[in-house]
C-alpha cells in the first residue's frame, strides 16, 4: 500500500509503484487520501488538528482497507509510505503490530524541524506568487484543499511541538528507512532518530536525492526495497518451515 506526501496523489506517484510491485513481485494499492487526488476535496472552512497523521493511521486506513474487504490480520499488507505518508505509515506500524508484514518509509518526519518549516513556508510563497498552483491543479481537483490543508496545519504555531519519537518505538515489524543526503525538508536525524528508537530499522541514505528518493533515485530504491521485502520474506519462510519441524 502506498501512502503518498503532504501534497501528492495517486497519479503523482506516476509508473513507480507498477515498477516497484513488479521487481518484488507483489500487487499494489495506491490512493489518494481524503482532500487529495479525486478523493472528496476538504471542506474550506475545515482547518485540520494536530493529530491529523494519527487519525489517518489510526481511522482511515483501517476502514479504507475494511472497505476494500483486506483482512489485514490473516493477509498482512506492506506500507510504503513517502513524507507525511511515511509518517502516517510509522503510526499505523505502533498502533497495528499485528496487521502489517513491515514498512518502508521515505523522508519521513518523526518531528518538526526548523529546515521543514522554512521549506513549507517557501512554498506557501511559491502557490501564492509563482506557478505551484498550476502545477498541482494537474493532480488535484481541488488544489486548494490540498495545499491548504498542509500548508496551514504545517505552518501553525503549535504543530512545532508535534513529535512521534516515543511512540514509534513500539514498533516491532521490519522497517526500512530512506532519506537524501539533500532533502530540503528534513535533516537525516529523522531517519537516524528512527534508528536508534527501532532496534531492528534499517536505514539507507542516497547521494544526490533531495525530499522524493522514488523520483531523483528510483533505481536505487527499488533495488533496496526488493532486497529488504525479499529478505524478510525468505526468514519468514524459513522460520515457518522450521515450525512445521
Amino acid at each position: 500500500m502506498f501512502l503518498h506526501e503532504g501534497l501528492g496523489s495517486l497519479a503523482m506517484w506516476r509508473e513507480f509503484p507498477a515498477r516497484l510491485c513488479e521487481a518484488v513481485g507483489a500487487r499494489g494499492l495506491v490512493y489518494s487520501r481524503p482532500g487529495y487526488g479525486r478523493s472528496t476535496p476538504r471542506a474550506a472552512e475545515e482547518a485540520w488538528g494536530l493529530d491529523f497523521m494519527h487519525r489517518q493511521a489510526h481511522e482511515v486506513l483501517p476502514a479504507l482497507l475494511a472497505a476494500l474487504d483486506v483482512d489485514a490480520e490473516a493477509d498482512p499488507p506492506w506500507l510504503f509510505g513517502h513524507s507525511d505518508g511515511g509518517s502516517i505509515a510509522l503510526l499505523y506500524a505502533a498502533r497495528f503490530a499485528h496487521a502489517l508484514r513491515g514498512a518502508i518509509v521515505l523522508a519521513p518526519h518523526i518531528r518538526v524541524e526548523d529546515l521543514s518549516v522554512q521549506s513549507i513556508e517557501k512554498a506557501r510563497r511559491a502557490y501564492q506568487d509563482a506557478d505551484l498552483r498550476q502545477r498541482l491543479a494537474k493532480y488535484h481537483d481541488d488544489p486548494d484543499s490540498a495545499f491548504w490543508g498542509w500548508n496551514r496545519i504545517w505552518l501553525h504555531p503549535p504543530f512545532r511541538q508535534w513529535s512521534i519519537e516515543a511512540e514509534i518505538e513500539a514498533i516491532r515489524c521490519p522497517l526500512l528507512a530512506v532519506q537524501g543526503l539533500d532533502d530540503e525538508y528534513g535533516t537525516l536525524e529523522q531517519v537516524r532518530g528512527i534508528a536508534r528508537r527501532v532496534p531492528q530499522a534499517q536505514w539507507l541514505e542516497l547521494p544526490a536525492c533531495g525530499h522524493s528518493p522514488h523520483r531523483d533515485q528510483p533505481d536505487l530504491l527499488i533495488n533496496a526495497t526488493a532486497r529488504f521485502i525479499r529478505g524478510h520474506a525468505q526468514a519468514d519462510t524459513q522460520r515457518a518451515h522450521g515450525a512445521s519441524h
